[in-house]
């Protein structure tokens, strides 16, 4: 059996065999998607998530190489939302019938484990019936815990790439992958629906280290993969080098969903910036969440992880009919239910 039809069957597949996937995907990538579409619709029907997505801070005390916000970044505008700012804006989106929000933000030392159990037991009431995600980085296991306890259910954290010199190029030395990736297994063992996936295409990376991704998300069954290509940042160290492939991209998006059927997978912004057709394709491949951006207008641009963001159409919540006319057009139907993560049809 080759991998392709070992990955078809749901056969684990190992590093070795993904690389030949991956080596020979040119040949096989009409199938390839068509497959993970099929088996999307297999295990989700015609319904696309819609995730309301809200940052809430673009400082962060880290320094990625590729990151916008990164903390050396002394042309950003930083922006962080009060207490009662996040809390009108969660409550905004609920009232648009979402029922999930996402509370997204850098590594902001302001976001302290007080202050963020305050706010989610004030949000609790406020959205009784939505699901709570959180995508703020790394924290410590007790810090995890407690936000937790406070009603979250749902964290995102990518790994970015999970080969450990790799990883290196993309951040400063003090930044290590075991710290993600240990971050990552302690988001499982609280109970967290755990987000992780990585950036297509970043300087450095081979398809060798795509194997590897693809074998450790094997390893580790996340409830959500979040795939997305690299997009240079002119005011960072990477300014200069390519994109990352959007062919690439969207091989890997229905490669993983082959290899984890019932995940959660959303077509990225990032994808939806190199090309704005690709947001639906994406959807076509495997992908059955989409993440309408319900941020304060005046704080969209200023959420800079990469250039490009505020120039898509149909990224907000006030292009909710044009989104659900989009998506008609390609055979599938909005959802703002929760959505949650379950490992059977």
């Amino acid at each position: 059996m080759n991998p392709f039809d070992d990955l078809l069957a749901g056969r684990p597949l190992t590093r070795a065999g993904f690389l030949t996937l991956l080596q020979g995907r040119k040949q096989e990538s009409v199938r390839l998607r068509q497959e993970a579409g099929a088996r999307a619709r297999a295990v989700f029907g015609s319904k696309v998530y819609l995730r309301a997505l809200l940052e809430i801070s673009s400082y962060c005390k880290r320094n990625c190489y590729y990151c916008g916000l990164r903390c050396d970044n002394a042309q950003a505008r930083r922006y962080r939302l009060t207490k009662d700012e996040i809390l009108s804006r969660a409550k905004f989106a609920y009232d648009l019938g979402f029922r999930t929000v996402v509370l997204q933000g850098g590594e902001d030392p302001a976001l302290t484990d007080a202050f963020l159990t305050d706010l989610l037991s004030e949000l609790r009431p406020l959205v009784p019936d939505a699901a709570i995600t959180l995508s703020l980085g790394e924290r410590s296991p007790s810090s995890y815990e407690a936000l937790y306890a406070a009603g979250a259910r749902r964290y995102l954290l990518r790994h970015e790439t999970r080969d450990p010199e790799h990883y290196q190029r993309l951040h400063p030395k003090a930044q290590r992958i075991e710290s993600r990736l240990e971050c990552l297994r302690t988001l499982k063992t609280i109970g967290y629906q755990t987000g992780a996936g990585m950036m297509v295409g970043s300087p450095g990376q081979t398809l060798a280290h795509l194997a590897l991704d693809l074998a450790f998300l094997q390893e580790l069954r996340p409830e959500m993969v979040g795939i997305g290509p690299f997009i240079a940042h002119p005011q960072t160290p990477l300014a200069d080098y390519a994109n990352g492939s959007l062919d690439l991209t969207l091989d890997l998006i229905a490669i993983t969903r082959l290899l984890l059927p019932y995940a959660l997978i959303p077509s990225t912004t990032a994808v939806a910036t190199l090309d704005e057709a690709a947001r639906f394709s994406a959807l076509q491949a495997g992908a059955n969440v989409l993440m309408p951006n319900a941020s304060y207008e005046e704080h969209k641009a200023d959420y800079n992880i990469y250039p490009g963001k505020k120039a898509q159409a149909l990224e907000g919540t006030d292009s909710l009919e044009a989104l659900e006319a989009a998506l008609t057009r390609i055979g599938v139907h909005s959802s703002m239910e929760r959505g949650d993560y379950h490992d059977h049809v």
